[in-house]
């Protein structure tokens, strides 16, 4: 039987288990990629400490104490730009990316009508997920390091209108 994580908004405190799960999360990736240089990979708990302290939203998900999965969203006008989805790598096939992936949504409804993201071109296991949500394919770019990135987006539902 799995425990349903907590998902709530992390705090400077969580930065270090952040750090942590975010690493380990993107470890398979680096391999996949060849590319031990993935940004998620070389940011520092500084870095980290700044996107909890600054305007952006960052979301935990916790099972018990433990700190398994987390994600980021910054808002550039109407426009959501996701990132840093991680989940413990024990954690993953459990939909604890998609419960995260929802609650980023959630915590940025009313202010963004398009939520934006990419991930690695190859990564299908990341690209099936992001598609289960509505994400579609607009682009493909290289990363800094040559990566071939995907490029998603997703408009925001609005609410239903009463007066339709």
């Amino acid at each position: 039987m799995s425990v349903e994580p907590s998902i709530l908004p992390a705090g400077v405190a969580d930065a270090g288990e952040i750090l942590t799960v975010q690493r380990a999360a993107y470890l398979t990736e680096a391999q996949h990629y060849n590319d031990p240089f993935l940004p998620p990979l070389t940011e520092t708990l500084d870095e980290v400490q700044t996107a909890l302290t600054g305007p952006g939203i960052v979301l935990a998900a916790r099972v018990g104490s433990r700190l398994v999965g987390s994600v980021r969203a910054h808002l550039a006008g109407d426009t959501a730009h996701v990132g840093r989805l991680s989940v413990a790598p024990d954690q993953q096939g459990r939909g604890v990316g998609a419960r995260l992936l929802s609650a980023i949504e959630v915590a940025c409804a009313g202010r963004a009508t398009l939520f934006t993201l990419f991930t690695g071109a190859d990564s299908a296991r990341n690209l099936r997920l992001y598609q289960r949500h509505g994400y579609r394919i607009v682009a493909h770019q290289p990363d800094p390091n040559g990566i071939r990135l995907a490029v998603l987006e997703k408009s925001a539902v609005s609410p239903a209108r009463s007066d339709a």
